[in-house]
C-alpha cells in the first residue's frame, strides 16, 4: 500500500499512521508532510526505525525552502516518480 501524508506530523496521529505501515509498503510525504523529513526531528527519527521506503516530493520541499535539509534515509522524487509509485501500489490511501 502507499500512504501519502499531506499533513504536518504535528497536525495528525502521525504515530498511529507509522504503526500501519508494513514492510511491503511505503510512505510519501508530500505538501506539508515533507516537515516530517528533517533530519533529525522526532517524526524523521520515529519514520527511519519503522518504515523501509520513504519518499518525498521533491517539489513541495523546493516549495518550502527546506531542500538540503532532510535525512538521506529519504528518497527524493518528482511528479514522475509519484506516478510510478501509484503504479507500484495498487492501494493506497491519504492522511
Amino acid at each position: 500500500m502507499l500512504f501519502t501524508l499531506a499533513n504536518s506530523p504535528q497536525h495528525c496521529d502521525f504515530a498511529l499512521l507509522i504503526n500501519m505501515i508494513t514492510q511491503d509498503d511505503a510512505l510519501l510525504l508530500m505538501q506539508d508532510g515533507v516537515l516530517a523529513a528533517l533530519d533529525g526531528s522526532e517524526a524523521c527519527n520515529l519514520m527511519s526505525h519503522h518504515v523501509q521506503s520513504i519518499y518525498v516530493l521533491s517539489e513541495d520541499l523546493a516549495a518550502r525552502g527546506l531542500v538540503g535539509q532532510i535525512s538521506h534515509k529519504i528518497t527524493l522524487i518528482d511528479y514522475t516518480g509519484f506516478v510510478a509509485l501509484t503504479e507500484k501500489h495498487a492501494q493506497q490511501t491519504a492522511w
